[in-house]
Formats: structure tokens, sequence, C-alpha cells
């Protein structure tokens, strides 16, 4: 497999796309772009049923990624766990925050995210809104635990919400 830029993305590799989440590199292409020839990484997005080129140079412009480390995974696990942070803004305002943590790409503020909207049994039922952007971060988060402890999506989830529930 050969690694071809700063990156060092090859192919089948897992990574991370801020706006899309964990995708894997189907291939490393070359292709004439107006006239000019361009190296590009095909991804494939399964959950999204997307494949999408990124031209190798701008793959960090873009802020593509590789997986959590070990030491990213357990900061954003224990973020989880911590206290809820709810602002009191106008939800508008938080729904947009909200959905620049989700599509920053950044795991720890994924994790935010998830804490800030999770709600217990107990606790006031959520809006149409808040209950979107809950699940959005939730599959995010869990599609990425998933890929790096290699295990299903649909028990990376169980797992996240068990360690919610806990907190």
């Amino acid at each position: 497999m050969k690694k071809t830029n700063s990156l060092d993305f090859a192919k089948n590799d897992y990574i991370v796309y801020p706006k899309h989440g964990v995708g894997r590199i189907l291939d490393i292409e070359k292709q004439m772009i107006s006239g000019m020839e361009l190296e590009l990484y095909v991804i494939r997005f399964e959950k999204e049923r997307m494949t999408l080129r990124v031209p190798t140079n701008k793959a960090k412009m873009v802020g593509m990624r590789k997986l959590a480390n070990a030491d990213t995974m357990q900061q954003a696990l224990k973020t989880l766990t911590g206290k809820a942070k709810i602002k009191r803004t106008m939800w508008s305002r938080r729904a947009q925050e909200y959905e620049a943590k989700i599509n920053s790409g950044d795991l720890v503020l994924i994790a935010e995210v998830v804490r800030d909207l999770h709600r217990t049994a107990e606790q006031p039922e959520q809006s149409y809104s808040e209950r979107q952007i809950y699940e959005s971060a939730l599959a995010r988060l869990a599609r990425e635990v998933a890929a790096v402890e290699k295990i299903e999506e649909i028990a990376a989830v169980k797992r996240l919400e068990d360690m919610l529930r806990a907190a």
C-alpha cells in the first residue's frame, strides 16, 4: 500500500471527514481535471451511501484525519461521563453551536454535544430539533468508536448510551 502525501493515508484506511464522519479510502487515483492532473482520495461513506473524491493536497485543509488515537478516545469517553453544560441562550444559537461542534470532526466536541443533549427518563422530553442533533452527534461518535474498537456500530451506540445512563 503506497502512502503518497504528508497525511499518510493509504487504500483501505479508515478516516474521519469532518462533515460526513467515518469513511474508508477505496482508492487513490489520478484524474485529469481542467487540463491538470490531480491525485484524489476516493472515500466511501457506507452509512450515507456516498462516495467522495478529495484532492490529496486538500485533505489536510478540509480537516480530514485518521481515526482517533487511544488518548483522544479516552478523553471523549470521559467527557460523556461529565456534568452536562447547558447554556441559557436561545435554542437557535445553541443549535448552531452544536452543529458546528459536530461538523468540526473533533471527537471530544462531538462527545460534549452528546453529553449536553442526553436526556434520562426523569428529564423533560426533547424537542424534535434537539432529538435530531442528539442522534446525529451520537451516530457520529458511535461510528468512530466502532471503527477504532473494531465493533459493530449498534454495539458502540449501546456502550455509549450505557455510559451516559451510568453518569
